[in-house]
């Protein structure tokens, strides 16, 4: 496929529009903490999409990239062969720059038996105000493969995005699927995520969720790890701060299904101000050889560390700002 070294030159003699809306993508790809001139190479698999228009894309060998329109959004495939171990991450952009409008992405990821891999994801909708992000995802982790998956997003100021993301995920032997996703700075707007995964024996699978909401943010959080073969692994651990009139629930289930079976949630929620943060966990067990155990702590900040900030200068807001974002620094 056309990298974008070859591609970005004649379409911006041809089409100053689309040039136009490469580099503002660009520019929002920067604010979700990208790095732009990554993309620019055209020297690592890529794809960039906004809206429904996919901008470019890059293969690389062992990865293919397969991208193509909807009326509302994208369809993606991309594989990674068997055996494959990827020295760069796999740059995802995605992003729309109106204030307005509806962004559908459906994708299937797929990492062969042994591969090694990290896919770099930067979701970005800096001037939303009535927008809506769907994010419809399928991955496959072969026997013995790798996949380490990374996801940041940006919502700008407005709290006008609802982003609804979810993702089945399923991890074959001594596979291992390792995740994070984050959303840390701007607003959030109304986030739901609902994350599933079957992991196979052997396998792990590694679920992180880091959010930071105010104002009248609202966060809802679903993960479950089903540990269905001996010997299988599971973590869901996430970090939220709300404040304001913020509102965030956490729903995580793990199930031990197997021998050897251990999981593991872990929730931790900061509450300031008239926000509030709910947290409900499940634990299933169907073997007497599994282990499942759930860790939850809400409250406050802690009144030592806060207090040891203010002596150091900083004022309240500033120095509760700095220990969340400590927290969800993981």
């Amino acid at each position: 496929m056309t990298t974008l070294d070859q591609l970005r030159p004649a379409v911006q003699r041809d089409d100053p529009a689309w040039a136009r809306e490469y580099e503002a993508l660009l520019r929002a790809y920067a604010q979700a903490g990208g790095p732009p001139d990554v993309l620019r190479s055209g020297r690592v698999a890529a794809l960039i999409v906004s809206a429904n228009r996919v901008l470019g894309a890059v293969t690389v060998p062992g990865v293919t990239i397969e991208a193509e329109p909807l009326p509302d959004g994208v369809q993606a495939r991309i594989v990674v062969a068997p055996g494959v171990r990827m020295d760069h991450p796999v740059h995802l952009c995605f992003g729309m720059i109106p204030a307005t409008g509806v962004q559908r992405i459906i994708a299937d990821y797929q990492v062969g038996e042994g591969a090694q891999v990290a896919f770099l994801a930067h979701c970005s909708f800096p001037n939303a105000r009535d927008l809506r992000h769907i994010m419809d995802a399928k991955v496959q982790v072969g026997a013995g493969a790798v996949l380490r998956y990374t996801e940041a997003h940006y919502h700008g100021p407005h709290g006008g995005v609802v982003v609804e993301a979810r993702a089945s995920i399923r991890v074959g032997a001594g596979g291992q699927y390792l995740s994070s996703f984050s959303l840390v700075h701007g607003r959030v707007g109304r986030l739901i995520t609902d994350y599933d995964a079957d992991v196979g024996a052997a396998g792990v699978a590694d679920l992180t969720s880091l959010v930071y909401g105010s104002a009248d943010d609202d966060i809802e959080v679903h993960e479950a790890v089903r540990l269905n073969g001996d010997g299988a692994r599971g973590l869901a651990r996430t970090r939220i701060a709300v404040r304001d009139r913020a509102h965030s629930r956490v729903f995580t289930t793990a199930e031990g299904n197997a021998p050897g079976a251990r999981g593991h949630m872990d929730c931790a929620e900061i509450v300031r101000g008239a926000a509030v943060a709910e947290n409900v966990p499940t634990v299933i067990v169907r073997s007497d050889e599994a282990h499942v155990t759930h860790e939850a702590a809400i409250g406050t900040v802690n009144r030592k560390e806060l207090e040891t900030l203010m002596a150091r200068g900083l004022d309240e807001d500033t120095a509760v700002d700095t220990i969340i974002r400590g927290m969800l620094c993981i």
